[in-house]
């Protein structure tokens, strides 16, 4: 494996677990990747998901941050139209001011949500229209000049926190390269655009002065396990609890033969595409098919989604990954 690895950290609160729980199995991932090697561990702001506890991104870094010691943590991403830019900030410029080196800041311009979690927010549904605006004075709290007069961020005037577009349309690879950021598409879950965003970025890059060159990350989901089988079994379990995720509100459970109906109907088949990109299998097979994405994908670094069932089964494919990808241990 020739590319850097890292992951994104959904932070899932798993059936019959609760958000405490889910939090100690980040702690945990966290602490084993960066024993492992990986680059770097995202998590995503998510509104309103019974099985998404990331909500409160910057938190969860912070107490992420705390636990381990040298691996980069970042959001992949902030909703930033969810959020004044001086807010963000602050946040992110007191996780730098308190872990020197570590911290990324990713940036998107979806809700994370849907249209009533929007109004809970109080979020306008216009806001995203202003997202390059609102990129460009954060960028200006962290590393100056300030494009408000007379105001700063503090903590976070000179810290320099990087920052990441996040995308999975031509709008972000546009804009991502225009103003010379790396960008991370987010073809884990949506697919379809990723070979033409990843073009326009490289095609209209321009070099800035957080980056000389273009930087794609890509987003990819990963089940490795012991066996083909096991890692087969733990791809159902995973697509079920999509079914109760986007069918039954997070609210409902599905028996498994209800959930395969489902997945059977071309609702189902639509939602089931949101997983095109999925290595799933053994180790070898794995870093394969992970080898043969990143190719299609023209990346410079893979963020991986461990999406086994449970926190053991994702640990297990954290490890399992590392060791075939030969990263470096600490």
């Amino acid at each position: 494996m020739t590319l850097p690895l890292s992951i994104l950290d959904l932070a899932t609160i798993g059936k019959g677990q609760t958000a405490a729980e889910s939090f100690a199995g980040s702690v945990a991932m966290a602490q084993s990747a960066e024993k492992l090697g990986y680059r770097r561990i995202w998590y995503a702001e998510h509104h309103n998901m019974s099985s998404i506890a990331s909500s409160a991104t910057s938190v969860l870094i912070a107490h992420v941050a705390a636990q381990t010691d040298s691996i980069r943590l970042g959001a992949g991403g902030i909703m930033l139209p969810n959020h004044s830019p001086l807010t963000i900030a602050e946040q992110f410029g007191t996780l730098e001011t308190l872990h020197p080196g570590r911290i990324d800041l990713g940036l998107g311009r979806a809700p994370g949500s849907d249209q009533n979690t929007m109004r809970a927010l109080r979020r306008d549904p216009m806001s995203a229209d202003s997202f390059p605006q609102d990129v460009l004075e954060l960028q200006g709290y962290l590393t100056g000049p300030t494009r408000i007069q007379g105001v700063e961020a503090t903590p976070g005037k000179g810290t320099n926190v990087p920052l990441y577009i996040l995308g999975s349309s031509l709008f972000g690879a546009r804009l991502a390269a225009q103003l010379g950021l790396p960008y991370a598409f987010a073809s884990h879950f949506a697919p379809a655009a990723l070979q033409d965003a990843v073009a326009t970025y490289r095609r209209e890059f321009k070099p800035s002065a957080q980056l000389d060159a273009p930087h794609v990350i890509a987003g990819v989901n990963v089940i490795a396990a012991d066996s083909a089988s096991e890692a087969q079994e733990m791809l159902q379990a995973t697509k079920r609890a999509r079914v109760s995720l986007f069918f039954g509100g997070g609210t409902r459970e599905f028996t498994d033969d209800e959930a395969d109906m489902i997945l059977d109907s071309p609702q189902g088949r639509h939602m089931a595409q949101m997983m095109t990109y999925s290595a799933v299998g053994t180790p070898d097979a794995v870093i394969e098919y992970l080898d043969s994405f990143g190719k299609h994908a023209d990346a410079d670094e893979l963020i991986v989604a461990h999406q086994s069932p449970g926190t053991r089964g994702r640990l297990r494919s954290v490890e399992l990954l590392a060791e075939a990808a030969g990263l470096v241990r600490v």
